[in-house]
Formats: structure tokens, sequence, C-alpha cells
């Protein structure tokens, strides 16, 4: 799944012989365990919106805990797999232009670590295990969307990166998918306020990742990847796109406010990150360097998951589930 933060190499402890990295950590780090792990939040969260805001809370909470909480679970590992699995077979796809930048040239494959079959192997045994939780566990729409999140980023996404600088855009719908299943975890079927969710973080990792494009340039141009900062001259068209984008975030924002589904905590800390998060866009697109590419880059890091937070914590007040 194209990631919800920035990717950057895992820090491995040396093991207590050779002081190289260890194969089981070699392992975890074909499965970007960071950014399943942002995966996990958002679909989370994706899952607690709906349980807080669909019309049978009660009657679901009125059952077995028991059968509910291992739904939840069910859920929340079999995300977790599908993307561990697409992380996987990611690597094992990209393993030649990996070598080739000096950002990705020490990841498990390229540096001879893993061998291709392993990676292989366990992209498809994560894939599988993760799509059978979903699809036993908890229902055949969310399966659906696992398995079609895990299509879109391996065999959509991941080639586009050599063919068009359009690859960013198209690789933000499986990025947002996953916040998507947890809602139709709950119940399964899309909603609106769903889809607003699902549109916010869509919206949102297209300045991330003008900015991630644009402080690694020369790195994606040496992998022979087709990006957004080569795409016009001076980069103008990375600017021009972020700070629409940020335009468009904002405005998608304030939507569940107007859906009545937030407290006065969520549209302060999404309005306040907001002006942050443009102002750091604005001052990228007028003057393109890494410094201002690194400081909206942050400033969408930074922006995600309090956003989200807030947005969670309103629910849980509003359901009385906290200071009832």
């Amino acid at each position: 799944m194209q990631t919800p933060l920035a990717e950057a190499p895992l820090k491995r402890t040396p093991d207590s012989v050779g002081g190289s990295p260890t194969r089981f950590q070699d392992y975890v780090e074909l499965t970007k365990p960071r950014i399943t792990l942002m995966v996990v939040i958002t679909t989370a969260v994706g899952l607690l919106m709906a349980a807080r805001f669909e019309d049978d809370l009660e009657r679901r909470l009125s059952g077995s805990w028991f059968l509910l909480g291992l739904e939840v679970f069910a859920a929340l590992l079999g995300t977790a797999l599908l993307a561990a699995g697409a992380s996987a077979l990611n690597m094992w796809a990209e393993r030649a232009t990996d070598g080739l930048m000096r950002r990705t040239a020490g990841r498990p494959l390229p540096s001879g670590r893993v061998h291709p079959e392993g990676a292989l192997e366990s992209g498809v045994s994560f894939s599988a295990a993760g799509a059978a939780a979903l699809f036993f566990g908890v229902n055949g729409l969310t399966a659906l969307l696992g398995v079609l999140t895990l299509f879109l980023y391996v065999f959509v996404y991941t080639p586009l990166k050599q063919i068009t600088p359009w690859n960013t855009h198209v690789g933000a719908i499986p990025g947002a998918i996953p916040i998507l299943m947890g809602s139709t975890s709950w119940r399964p079927e899309i909603t609106t306020s769903s889809l607003v969710l699902f549109a916010f973080l869509l919206v949102w990792q297209l300045p991330h990742f003008f900015a991630i494009d644009w402080l690694y340039r020369d790195d994606y141009r040496d992998g022979g990847y087709r990006m957004l900062s080569s795409s016009g001259e001076g980069g103008v068209r990375s600017g021009v796109e972020t700070v629409l984008f940020t335009v468009v975030l904002i405005v998608i924002s304030f939507h569940p406010l107007l859906l009545g589904v937030t407290g006065w905590l969520y549209p302060v800390v999404a309005g306040l990150l907001g002006a942050l998060f443009l102002a750091r866009s604005v001052a990228f697109a007028m003057h393109r360097d890494s410094d201002r590419a690194r400081a909206t880059m942050l400033a969408s890091v930074l922006y995600l998951p309090l956003v989200l937070g807030a947005l969670a914590f309103d629910a849980l007040v509003l359901s009385g589930w906290l200071f009832a």
C-alpha cells in the first residue's frame, strides 16, 4: 500500500556475532513495519468512526463482546498482514531499481541479504493470510477491498513509477483504502462518512509525497522513476500541486464537522494544523529547495496523526465512551 508516512531505513541492531543485521530483522524490514503500523492505525480510525456513528451501535454492543472483539482483531490483523505482504511484494518487484538508488540500496534484497524467492514467498504468504483473515473473520466486502488495495499497489502503482509522473496520484488510492476497510469491517457497506475519510486520506498523501519526491528527486532519477519533480521546468508543477492539494485537504477536513460527527476539538486541531501545513506548502512552492521540501514533509507527518487523533477523541467523547 502506498505509504501514509515517509519511508526511511530501519535502524538495525547488530547481532552478537557478526555485527550485521539478523535474518529476522531483514525479513521484518521487508514488511515496512512503521508503514504497516500506520495502515493499521488508519483502519482503526475508520472502524471507530463507523462504530460511533452507525445506527446499529447499540445492537452490536448488546451482543457478545468476545465475538465483537474477535471481529475487530481479525480486521486489524488481516489489514496488517495484507499491508506487510504488499510491502514485501513491492520490495521484491523493485529490487533492481532499489539497488540503483542510494536511499534504498541497503535494503535486504538489493544488498543480497535476502534471496528474492524468500521475499516473494513471504509476500504471498502474508497477503494470503491477511485476505483469509478478513474474509472469514470479518466480511467479504472488507476482504475484497483489501485484495483490491494490494492489486493496485503492487500491480498498478509499482510499475507506473517508471511510466508516468501520475503514479503518485494513482498510488494514493490504495493508500487511502484501509480507512475505508475499517468502516466496512463494522458494517459491510460504504457510507458517506467513510467516503469522506477515504477522500481525506487520499488527498493528504499527495502534498506529502510531492515533498518527498523533491527531497529524493536525484535518487528517483537514478532509479529510472518518472516523478513529478522532473516533469516541469524547475519543478513548478511540484509546487503548484502541493499547494493545490493542501487546500483541497483543508476543505475536506471540515466535512466531518458539517456532517455533525465531531465535537469542538477536531475543528480546532484541523484548522490550526491545516494553516501550518498550507504555510509550509506555499513556502515550498515559492522557493523550491530541500529545506522547504523537508519542512513541508514534516508538517504533513505532524498533521495526519494529530488530526486523526482529534477526530477519534471527539468520537469517543460524543459516544460517551470517555468522560461518560
